[in-house]
Formats: C-alpha cells, structure tokens, sequence
C-alpha cells in the first residue's frame, strides 16, 4: 500500500503504539483521523501532526460502547469518506485472576480490544467492499497465543480478537480488503502505569525479549501495510516463543506457568 494520499483511521491513538503510528502514517502523506476516549490528549497529538505539515483530525468516542462508536464511526465516513487503512489499535485491562476480577472490569476488557476492533470494522467495512480495496490492521498481543497465569480476562480478550481476525480473513478472501495481524511483546509506553500490579506478573522467562519502544512497534506495524503483510509478530524473541509454543505447546505453556505468577489460592 502506497500511503500518499491515502485515508487512515487508528485507535487507540491517544498515546503509545496508535499515537506513534498516527504519527508516522501522517509523515508517510496519509490523512489521519485519530481516534480514542480521552479527547484532551487526542487533539494535542493531532495538532501535533499538524504543525509537522501532516492532515490530522481528532475524533473522541468510547469505541467498546456500540451505540457511541457506530455513532462516531458514521461521522467519519460522511466528513472523511471510506478510511483506505483502519487500525484497531483500542485496548485496556489489568492482568488479574478469575476470581479476583471485578464482572464489570472483565465487560471493559472484552470491549476494547474486541468490540472496539468489531464495530469500528462494522461500520467503516461495507465502504471498503463497494470500493474493492482497504486494510484492516488488528494490534494484540502476545496473550493472544502464549497464556501465562493471572491474565485470565486479559488473555481472553486478546484471543477473541485474534478469532476475530482469523474470521474476517475468511469473510473477506477474494473481496481485496486484506487483514493484517499485528502481534507486539512489551512496549515501553504508560499502559503499565494505568494498570498497577501487572508489570509484576510478567513471567520471568520474558526477559528474553526486548522491550520495544512505541516508536520502534509503530514503524514494524508500518512496513507490514506497506508490504501488505499477513502476520506480523514483534521483536525476533516474541516471534522464536511464537513458533515454539506452535511446535512444542507444552512445552511452551509449562516455561509460561512455571515462570509466572503464583495462584493466589
């Protein structure tokens, strides 16, 4: 995908990975809309891109409510047209047991990132199949496959939207909208700060893989669109533990739980 001139829409773009890709789309020439719940931080990074010469708008909603992101979604399409890149970038939540998770943190967990990835896909998709052309890029993460302990609402999520992707893969071969699945390890950006505790539950045996800082993340999610990637899976160690737990699952798990955090009971 050549991006100069192209639309793009990312989530989750008020900070982190979807704020350093916005920013990096913008340089590439894309018309950006970023898109997250806290307008306030939104608009300083779009206004950011737009003082470095960059097309930047900044669209505020809770993309996990259906009624809220429909609503802001179709907004978009009238003002802005069919988004040629879409990237779901919206996620939250704490790493926490079962049953030390509050019911309604686990409803939030589950709304971003799959509800947020499947309404904002909902709304902007059937422009892009009349059009013949677009792609869809899901950010998640490594919970999507490689589980480890106290993560269980967490982990569920990340492997609904990974169900998701493998999903519109199937709904939209042919259609020439591709999907893309975006798998990053640790990003050194503020998500472990908004969630105390979970740093601290990592398993040990990730010290193996490099932290990547969201400038780094963003431009690895930026050569899989240009290159109209399929999977994408960084850095190299998460991408060896990636195709370990494919090979030797047991393995894999046991080296997961072994260097995780204890059961609370």
């Amino acid at each position: 995908m050549d991006l100069r001139g192209r639309f793009a829409v990312v989530t989750g773009a008020s900070s982190g990975i979807g704020a350093a890709t916005a920013r990096l789309l913008a340089r590439e020439g894309a018309r950006v809309v970023l898109m997250a719940r806290t307008g306030g931080a939104l608009e300083e990074i779009a206004a950011e891109i737009r003082a470095a010469g960059g097309e930047a708008t900044a669209v505020a909603a809770d993309l996990g409510d259906a009624v809220a992101a429909t609503g802001a979604c179709e907004r978009i399409l009238r003002d802005a047209g069919v988004p040629d890149l879409l990237v779901n970038n919206a996620g939250a939540g704490r790493w926490l047991f079962t049953e030390e998770t509050p019911a309604g943190e686990a409803v939030t967990m589950m709304a971003a990132p799959y509800f947020a990835a499947f309404f904002a896909t909902r709304t902007f998709l059937p422009g892009m199949l009349a059009r013949g052309s677009g792609r869809i890029v899901n950010v998640n993460s490594a919970a999507s496959k490689l589980t480890w302990p106290g993560a269980a609402g967490y982990a569920s999520a990340r492997w609904a939207l990974r169900g998701f992707t493998e999903a519109l893969r199937q709904d939209l071969a042919g259609s020439g909208v591709g999907v893309t699945h975006f798998v990053v390890g640790k990003v050194s950006s503020a998500y472990f700060a908004h969630n105390p505790g979970t740093e601290a539950r990592i398993p040990t045996i990730s010290r193996l893989i490099p932290t990547l800082t969201p400038e780094e993340a963003a431009a690895a999610l930026l050569g899989a669109v240009l290159r109209d990637a399929k999977d994408v899976v960084v850095p190299f160690m998460l991408r060896v533990f990636w195709f370990s737990e494919r090979l030797t699952p047991g393995l894999t798990r046991w080296l997961l739980r072994k260097t995780g955090v204890r059961h609370l009971g």
